[in-house]
């Protein structure tokens, strides 16, 4: 392996004081073993060795990304996960921090559907207006009433930054408190090496990732129904009211081609889930979530292809491992 990601995962887990989330099934392949990957900090934290073992038992694992051909893919990383038995069968340079551009719109919804109520109310505030060049938008203004659950489609289906901002102002008051919330979630599922400063994914410096932690989230949103329904459409038709009373109605298209049909899936396998992620520096990024013709469930994800047939080209050839 390039870097060492296991001290940084036992550290923050311990630091988050979440050991064991709610649901680990001990027993597992791979289980997270602290006295074979944290021996400098065995003495001091011996009691919270099983605890360790207990999260990462329900969770994949990478131990060696040499094992893996990097040539099988052209972008920066990639990384495939078998969810039913915790396996990893792909892996590029996981655990190299990257901009996940608007992959970062997974954990705002997974925020929002855990911690808020998709039927709220939310009116739309100055506050949420984006006014960066080359942003995509759902098309909201100020004074627009929307539930909570119609803003998730505006911010995952055309992947709506002024639907991120909505959120984040709706359930923390400010870009910056929304933040500080996902930074929080972050360190709760182990995600270390991973720091947010919006709820959109627009660049930032301090705004970045890794192929793994993002792994961590997507596996965590996947567990809520309501995330499938919405990052598993093509298409939905929001209507809402303006600050006029007046009524409006929006249709909203998803952009993943392989849901939308413009790229052909392996044959054996579904996509069911997942969100893009473009700009100049995160490149062209996807994670995505598959079944087998056995409902057995994976998670994929590309970061940083050069062009947008390329990053659907290097997901194809990792997503062909599933069925080889």
């Amino acid at each position: 392996m390039k870097r060492c990601r296991f001290s940084a995962l036992a550290a923050g887990l311990i630091l988050s004081g979440s050991l064991c989330l709610s649901g680990c099934s001990v027993g597992l392949k791979d289980a997270y073993s602290l006295k074979e990957r944290v021996p400098s900090i065995e003495a001091s934290f011996a009691a919270e060795d099983e605890a360790a073992k207990g999260f990462a038992s329900d969770l994949c694992v990478i131990s060696d990304e040499g094992s893996f051909d990097p040539e099988d893919v052209t972008s920066q990383a990639g990384a495939l996960f078998d969810l039913t038995d915790r396996e990893v069968l792909y892996s590029k340079d996981a655990f190299e921090k990257m901009y996940p551009a608007s992959i970062t719109k997974v954990m705002t919804s997974l925020i929002a559907i855990k911690y808020g109520n998709l039927e709220d109310q939310v009116t739309v505030t100055e506050d949420a207006v984006i006014s960066e060049s080359g942003a995509t938008l759902c098309g909201i203004k100020p004074g627009d009433t929307l539930t909570l659950e119609q803003l998730l489609y505006g911010l995952m289906l055309p992947s709506g930054n002024d639907a991120g901002a909505a959120i984040a102002i709706h359930m923390a008051g400010s870009i910056d408190a929304f933040a500080d919330m996902m930074n929080e979630e972050a360190k709760r599922l182990g995600a270390t090496d991973t720091h947010f400063m919006n709820p959109h994914g627009l660049h930032d410096e301090d705004h970045y990732t890794t192929a793994y932690d993002l792994y961590l989230i997507f596996n965590e949103a996947l567990k809520y129904p309501e995330f499938r329904t919405v990052t598993g459409s093509t298409a939905y038709t929001a209507n809402y009211t303006n600050g006029a009373g007046q009524s409006v109605s929006k249709t909203w298209r998803g952009g993943n081609w392989y849901l939308t049909g413009e790229q052909e899936t392996p044959d054996g396998l579904t996509v069911f889930s997942g969100k893009t992620g473009t700009t100049k520096a995160a490149g062209y990024c996807l994670i995505m979530a598959e079944k087998d013709d056995s409902d057995r469930e994976f998670i994929s994800v590309v970061l940083k292809s050069d062009s947008r047939p390329h990053l659907y080209d290097n997901m194809t050839n990792i997503i062909s491992k599933i069925v080889k």
